[in-house]
């Protein structure tokens, strides 16, 4: 039965797509143009006013120079995009400057790459969606103090509509974008035409502008560093190859190439404007009037198509940030294969997008909002340095790429690549020189901050996959499994649990009571329920956990030797709230996760009408079959562990079970390590069609819980990290699957643990 929660979320997501549909979901031309073009169309709302709000420190005289500055950015934002368009057939999966910089160059460099582009997509989004909000309050300026709000509302609405799919976002996306290049153009070929008479003059013509200082090369470079933010975004394409339609590599080359030509002419259009209609702008008329509404009003008069300009703009810089929800989950889960970022970063959603991305994404874009007020003017200081950072190092990388493999026609293309970096570099330079006080050292910090967080989580996988790969569990070696059983209520999951561990015949049963009961009476109880059983160890203590735990280490074992300790509850209602809110059992099943050679086993039992299901008259009856099912999530020394532990049950039949979630999964691969491991038990491969890992291990389980006379022996290969963090970067599919299975009828979970470096830690994670 849905819960509201998961019908919320289909309502606003829509249905699960399949994995089998993935190749519908790619863009043609016309969508992805908006979809991958949006930020550096849009950009041209703003760059030419970032430019004069630098040279008005000079006076209006000053304002001469924006048109050259916007020839000179021009020319590089040419050279940059024939440079890509190499990169992209060059590179047909995708991945932009981070791929070709450690292909090319190495690892740092491309870890610098990724860390410079993740950060411009993050200042894309916080930049976009400001903009856009200026925009809102330009129309309306009762709004004003409800900025940071307003641009908070517009990162809530652009992640819904991200989340439920590419396509879906490029259609609904499609409209604005092209409407806003369209009217655009309307007003350049209508100013210029009334200019054939003689030019409208802007209200602003007459606004005084003093100058606090002369006319220098440093002023010129940092209103080109300024108006350079029309370059920003050109780098999405090129990441984002995989999500065109095939021939990929050529379809993108061609939008590439049709980005350019509109970015351009629109910004060196605007600047022109600007300059005929003697448009003037300081930070006081910025903050109400932008350069492009003075251009629209001056064009078009307080008509309907300037208040479609501007309802377009405000369209349009908010769906700016659309380039970098496309971008940025898929350059993260690049860096997620490569095991530079968290594994979860892979993971596709409901609707075939890299959904923790884009949450993770609109978090930190939320951040910068709030942390900056929405103040446009000193998040945009922050621009330009990642972009170029991660321009200049994809070229170079290009270079080398050339040169090293020398195929036909190299020594055009390096020239290429190398203009490209030497251009793109020098302007690298000029910004982060002339913004350097005014913010850009945050983000210059900030790099190497990320490129060693990223190296960080690269170590831990790296740790992790040598541990687990050390050779040190065989299949088959010998071992003795000790049972404790621990009684909290001597109630129908005590018996089911008693008639489960005598399915195995342990080699020593050890009972214990954990409760509140006068011994006595426990005792009496314990013999009444377990007939022949061992005699029951009564606990004392006000700390039952502890004392438990104490008994346990107590007893003696050996290396290769299981202690399984099982846990019976009984659950009034399927809550997962009440298992957590049960401190004896709960906190001893997380802790006991860190003893060595323990297997914490629970025996859940749900009453419903106030009578247990699935336990018949709850005597400790040793079921008539018990199957063990071992959920792996590869092929290692903690697998082979828990295989183990699943052939001490003595089950009926043991099988492994490998789910297969995300696409491309390389299944031969898994299949050869398992015969190569050589596990003498049969490993099947389940489909998720929906990459959800729920349906099929519920299947899986309730085909053998179908036999009301079977219990299914549910065992879970576990592994302990040596910090809590280290959780963040696993799937966790461990405690996923015991999650969903802890309410089903005559299921037995029992996690094996296996430690990684020192044995005092105490988190624990799912298999890699």
């Amino acid at each position: 039965m849905a819960t509201s929660a998961s019908l919320l979320k289909r309502v606003l997501l829509g249905r699960q797509v399949a994995t089998s549909r993935m190749e519908h979901t790619l863009l043609p031309k016309v969508l992805a143009l908006p979809v991958f073009s949006s930020d550096p169309l849009s950009s041209n709302a703003y760059a030419t006013e970032e430019m004069m709000l630098v040279l008005i420190a000079a006076g209006a005289g000053a304002l001469a120079y924006r048109l050259p500055i916007a020839v000179a950015i021009a020319t590089v934002l040419i050279i940059v995009i024939v440079s890509y368009r190499q990169t992209v057939r060059a590179y047909p999966g995708g991945g932009g400057s981070y791929i070709v910089a450690r292909e090319n160059l190495g690892t740092l460099p491309g870890l610098v790459a990724a860390a410079a582009i993740l950060s411009d997509y993050v200042l894309t989004v916080a930049v976009s969606v400001v903009a856009g909000a200026v925009a809102v309050t330009s129309a309306a300026p009762a709004l004003t103090e409800h900025r940071v709000a307003l641009a908070i509302a517009f990162v809530v609405l652009l992640t819904v509509a991200n989340l439920r799919g590419v396509r879906e976002a490029g259609t609904l996306f499609a409209v604005p974008t092209y409407g806003f290049v369209a009217m655009v153009y309307v007003m350049l070929g209508t100013g210029l035409v009334r200019c054939v008479s003689g030019c409208p003059v802007a209200e602003t013509a007459d606004l005084p502008l003093e100058a606090t200082a002369g006319v220098s090369l440093f002023l010129i470079l940092r209103a080109f560093s300024s108006g350079a933010t029309a370059l920003t975004g050109v780098e999405a394409i090129a990441d984002g190859v995989s999500a065109f339609r095939r021939p990929q590599a050529r379809n993108a080359a061609a939008t590439l190439s049709a980005m350019g030509f509109m970015t351009v002419t629109m910004f060196i259009g605007i600047t022109l404007l600007s300059v005929l209609l003697q448009v003037r702008v300081n930070e006081e008329v910025a903050a109400s009037r932008s350069v492009l509404s003075q251009i629209g009003e001056t064009v078009f008069g307080r008509t309907l198509p300037f208040y479609l300009l501007q309802a377009l703009t405000a369209g349009i810089l908010i769906l700016a940030a659309n380039t970098s929800y496309q971008d940025f989950p898929r350059l993260s889960a690049i860096l997620a294969r490569d095991r530079f970022m968290p594994r979860q970063f892979e993971n596709r959603g409901d609707r075939l997008v890299f959904s923790n991305g884009v949450v993770f994404l609109a978090a930190l874009a939320v951040g910068l909002i709030v942390a900056f007020e929405a103040n446009l003017t000193r998040l945009i200081q922050l621009y330009v340095v990642g972009v170029f950072t991660a321009f200049t190092l994809s070229q170079a990388g290009m270079v080398r790429r050339w040169f090293r493999l020398r195929e036909e026609g190299w020594r055009r293309r390096m020239v290429i690549n190398a203009v490209g970096a030497s251009a793109t570099g020098l302007v690298l330079v000029i910004v982060a020189t002339t913004k350097f006080v005014h913010g850009a050292w945050i983000v210059i910090v900030a790099m190497p901050v990320i490129v060693l967080l990223l190296r960080g989580v690269n170590r831990h996988y790296s740790f992790v996959r040598a541990q687990l790969h050390a050779g040190r569990v065989r299949f088959g070696d010998p071992a003795r499994n000790r049972v404790v059983l621990v009684v909290t209520e001597l109630d129908a999951a005590a018996a089911q649990a008693l008639g489960y561990v005598r399915s195995f015949r342990p080699t020593e049963l050890h009972p214990v009571y954990a409760g509140s009961r006068p011994a006595a009476e426990v005792e009496v109880l314990w013999d009444a329920l377990s007939r022949t059983g061992p005699p029951i160890t009564v606990l004392e203590g006000r700390d039952r956990t502890e004392a438990v735990l104490q008994f346990v280490r107590a007893l003696p074992r050996e290396p290769t030797d299981f202690l399984t300790v099982v846990i019976p509850e009984v659950f009034r209602k399927p809550s997962l709230l009440q298992a957590v809110l049960r401190r004896t059992t709960f906190e001893l099943k997380v802790r006991l996760l860190s003893e060595p050679q323990v297997v914490v086993t629970d025996v859940p039992v749900v009453l419903q009408g106030g009578r247990p299901t699935g336990v018949g008259d709850a005597r400790p009856l040793v079921p008539q079959r018990v199957v063990a099912l071992v959920f792996i999530g590869g092929v290692h020394d903690s697998t082979i562990r828990a295989v183990n532990y699943a052939r001490s049950l003595e089950a009926a039949e043991t099988r492994a079970l490998y789910v297969a979630l995300e696409p491309g999964e390389n299944l031969d691969e898994i299949l050869d390590r398992w015969t190569e491991s050589g596990v003498e038990v049969p490993l099947d491969i389940l489909q998720a069609p929906f990459r959800d890992l729920g349906p099929p291990v519920i299947e899986e389980v309730r085909r053998v819980t179908a036999d009301p006379a079977a219990v299914a022996a549910v065992v879970m290969p576990e592994f302990l990290v040596t910090r809590w963090w280290h959780r963040l970067l696993h799937n966790n599919r461990a405690l996923f699957i015991k999650r969903r299975l802890l309410f089903e009828p005559r299921v037995i979970l029992s996690s094996v643990p296996f430690a990684l470096g020192a044995p005092e830690v105490s988190e624990t994670s799912e298999v890699p």
